[in-house]
């Protein structure tokens, strides 16, 4: 599958090559689908709490005694039968995290990217990078490039002035390429890589 390089003005100056054993074929979904609700469960705070027979307040006392009232056997207020009791077997503070192998990561990844370049809405540019850091001049710059919505900006090393004056616009994202996820990439109307970004991508990818 060969792809255009394209400057800032959006001008064709080259072709990219994407190579079809790596991209091509079917996408695999269901590593996609994996790999995301791995992120996203590891993004989990998992602050929720309720509090147990032990923690809720009260007395201890047994309210009567065990025989002879008539009235059904209890411990304590705290008895989680009653109205203001503990909570048996709540929710505690823990970690949603899991790991992933690292093969499904890469698999997922592929798939994103092929997915993206299947659609159309893979952009190869030769170079990101911004003279003047004016969030006006970078924006119109995306714009020439089809940014629309939700837009992820791969380099391998960004620009620092591109992503000064790219963080103040709405949608857009930058990410070095060692660092971007099957996540970041299919959550987007638009990716838009770097020449250098690509070819590292199709290095730690095969």
């Amino acid at each position: 599958m060969k792809l255009d390089v394209v400057n800032g003005q959006n001008e064709k100056i080259g072709d990219f090559e994407l190579r079809d054993e790596l991209f091509g074929g079917r996408v695999k979904v269901d590593l996609i689908w994996e790999a995301v609700v791995q992120q996203n469960a590891s993004e989990r705070r998992g602050t929720h709490a309720t509090k147990n027979r032990a923690l809720v307040s009260g007395s201890g006392k047994k309210p009567w005694r065990q025989k002879g009232t008539g009235r059904a056997r209890v411990g304590e207020i705290r008895n989680p039968l009653w109205r203001k009791g503990g909570t048996v077997f709540g929710p505690q503070p823990r970690s949603y995290a899991y790991p992933l192998p690292r093969k499904v990561k890469q698999g997922a990844l592929r798939a994103a990217l092929a997915a993206k370049a299947q659609e159309g809405a893979l952009v190869v540019v030769d170079k990101l990078a911004s003279e003047d850091r004016k969030t006006k001049t970078t924006a119109a710059m995306l714009k020439r490039l089809g940014a629309t919505g939700k837009t992820l900006v791969v380099d391998v090393q960004p620009d620092e002035g591109f992503t000064l004056s790219a963080r103040n616009i709405a949608g857009v994202r930058v990410v070095p390429s060692s660092r971007v996820t099957a996540r970041d990439v299919i959550d987007t109307t638009r990716v838009i890589a770097a020449r250098g970004a690509l070819e590292k991508l199709q290095e730690a990818l095969a």
